[in-house]
């Protein structure tokens, strides 16, 4: 016999973007869900679905939120340990701290370790879906997939490449950079939840030989995604230009070494050009917005209003560890503070979606999670909207659900995550 729970609590739904409709109109509240195998089954209002499922377990989440769980579109698993580390640039910060700690996943067990450790962490943060980079070792792709596994987490990685300006034991090269992101792919890609995503760092780590290996790989295999960096930092696409003269941007230099395409993930891309915007829109690429990050490492502001507004597709990352938080809510609040100096006041519907719904659909995974609707797969997150007495004291004036969740938003951390579902099963209580 088939197994249901109903979830009982507020349940929110995203019919439509936030960005498009009024955020208002783009949600709805409901009264409960019911699980089945994994999957959402049916959502609305309580006394129909008990009636219809008189069987079912009940979790009754009372005034708790509950929403998809969250989708962290680009981060850095291996540097879940070099997290907070102090005041680097971009360049400084890879040569400082990231470099050494990645030499360290050579070693399977130090890699099942921070495997382990990150998803221990990002799943207390109530993120369900991560996209990670690993490192150049193939034994770091296989920790980070083997621990997605035993979870039964849906996931999507891949190993790191890079053959130039990296330190020794951190440099492939083009011939075993293809050959070991082939042999991955094909162990892992379409593995239980598992995608892979074909991983060059960035243009000044690989050569022009190394990019056009990558862009082989990737259309002989066009479903996998494409993950990199674009246009982080000033200094980083100055670096750039010095390597490919000839290059029309930063872009052209993937463009041109067929790394660019509807499935392609791009990091940060705050110092676009206008060719590089109207490149990336006609191709549908999506870009992924890391605003912890961005002011960390004093990257600078990323234009999420001309960005929307012109069509593009855009995610919200943690990019830890070069981000300062493995917490989504914490991610949400800096893409609120971003967008305010830049003369938009994010709707927390918005940011929700963002967290949910936009980035599954930056990973291409819009029909199996990131929207809570019959027949996706059930990773879900129910919030505390009272987890502090600041939050619970700001949260009893409001007027309606915005007003409620938007100091959870702002100000809430690990203790406002009241459950967690992976493919159906609850794992925080």
């Amino acid at each position: 016999m088939t197994s249901e729970t109903i979830v009982k609590g507020r349940i929110l739904g995203f019919g439509t973007s936030p960005f498009v409709d009024r955020p208002q109109d783009a949600a709805r509240l409901h009264d409960a869900l019911v699980i089945s195998d994994g999957r959402i089954a049916a959502v609305g209002e309580w006394d129909r679905l008990r009636a219809a499922h008189p069987a079912a377990a009940v979790a009754d989440h009372g005034e708790q939120l509950v929403l998809a769980g969250f989708v962290d579109a680009h981060a850095h698993y291996p540097q879940t340990a070099i997290i907070a580390s102090w005041g680097k640039r971009l360049i400084d910060w890879l040569n400082t701290y990231t470099f050494p700690e990645e030499s360290r996943f050579g070693d399977p067990d130090y890699a099942a370790a921070i495997a382990t450790r990150y998803f221990d962490l990002t799943l207390a943060h109530g993120t369900t879906t991560t996209c990670s980079f690993c490192t150049i070792h193939p034994e770091s792709a296989d920790a980070y997939f083997a621990e997605a596994q035993r979870r039964g987490q849906r996931v999507i990685g891949g190993k790191t490449c890079m053959d130039r300006n990296a330190p020794d034991g951190l440099r492939d090269d083009a011939q075993s950079a293809y050959d070991d992101s082939r042999a991955l792919l094909q162990r892992w890609h379409g593995t239980d939840r598992i995608g892979y995503a074909i991983t060059p760092r960035f243009t000044p780590t690989s050569t022009p030989e190394q990019l056009a290996a990558l862009g082989a790989l990737w259309a002989e295999h066009p479903d996998c995604l494409m993950q990199t960096h674009l246009s982080e930092q000033t200094d980083e696409i100055e670096w750039v230009r010095s390597l490919y003269p000839s290059a029309r941007d930063y872009l052209d230099t993937y463009e041109m070494h067929g790394l660019l395409g509807a499935n392609g993930l791009y990091g940060h891309a705050i110092h676009l050009e206008p060719r590089e915007r109207d490149r990336l829109r006609e191709t549908g690429a999506a870009l992924v917005h890391c605003p912890t990050s961005n002011t960390f490492i004093g990257s600078g502001l990323f234009d999420m209003a001309g960005l929307m507004a012109e069509g593009q597709r855009v995610g919200l990352a943690t990019d830890t560890g070069g981000g300062s938080s493995f917490s989504m809510l914490r991610t949400m609040a800096a893409a609120y503070e971003i967008a305010q100096l830049r003369g938009m006041a994010l709707h927390p519907a918005q940011l929700l979606w963002l967290a949910t719904a936009g980035s599954a659909a930056a990973l291409h995974l819009e029909d199996r999670i990131g929207i809570i609707a019959p027949g996706m797969e059930a990773d879900l997150v129910a919030l505390n909207l009272s987890s502090t007495p600041a939050i619970a004291q700001r949260a009893g004036r409001a007027n309606d659900i915005w007003e409620a969740v938007f100091p959870t938003i702002m100000m809430g951390d690990d203790r406002a995550i009241a459950q967690v579902w992976i493919n159906g099963q609850a794992r925080l209580a």
